[in-house]
């Protein structure tokens, strides 16, 4: 009798150590949360979905599987495993798509900086400009890029040292164009 209550005695010191164990790290974390770091984000959300609207019509709509903004004089909000946003038209209709594995948004400028593996996307002309840094800016309804830039078109295929568009990649200026293009015979 007494070899059992010795091992349940064990048992249950055991079992106290180690609730007292994880209680620690519980507090730990909890302080954490309720005292951030100075570079910390101010908040994290995951699987976002957030609509852009001016004057109660339609303008983009942005997702990402993680969001993170910090505030301050520069606040801004971070894409750190990627994002999709969809551009709308007048009649709400998807008119053209940006995606990167990161994005950055300044809220204060209204601007996104997308790097790595950057997609653009005009839906109803099926042209596409693939690059790997890009800055979209919400007010003046433009995208343009700085580095090398490659546009598909159902006819041809163009590489550029940059670019610059309306957000609608419906217009755009290549800066340095190369590759097949063809020309009419009475435009030259």
């Amino acid at each position: 009798m007494k070899l059992f209550s010795f091992r349940f005695l064990i048992l249950s010191a055991c079992t106290f150590l180690l609730l007292n164990i994880a209680a620690c790290s519980h507090k730990q974390d909890f302080i954490a949360a309720i005292n951030p770091k100075e570079n910390d984000p101010m908040m994290t959300a995951r699987i976002i979905d957030v609509v852009f609207s001016d004057s109660g019509h339609l303008q983009a709509r942005l997702t990402s599987p993680w969001l993170k903004r910090y505030s301050g004089e520069k606040s801004y909000l971070e894409f750190p495993i990627g994002f999709k946003v969809y551009i709308y038209d007048s009649i709400k209709q998807v008119s053209s798509t940006i995606t990167g594995n990161y994005g950055k948004r300044d809220e204060l400028k209204r601007t996104m900086e997308a790097t790595g593996n950057v997609i653009v996307r005009n839906e109803k002309e099926n042209k596409q400009l693939n690059t790997e840094h890009l800055i979209w800016d919400e007010i003046r309804h433009s995208i343009w890029s700085d580095v090398k830039v490659k546009i598909t078109t159902p006819d041809k295929v163009l590489f550029g040292d940059g670019m610059e568009s309306n957000e609608s990649f419906t217009r755009y200026l290549i800066k340095n164009p190369s590759g097949q293009m063809t020309v009419k015979k009475d435009t030259l």
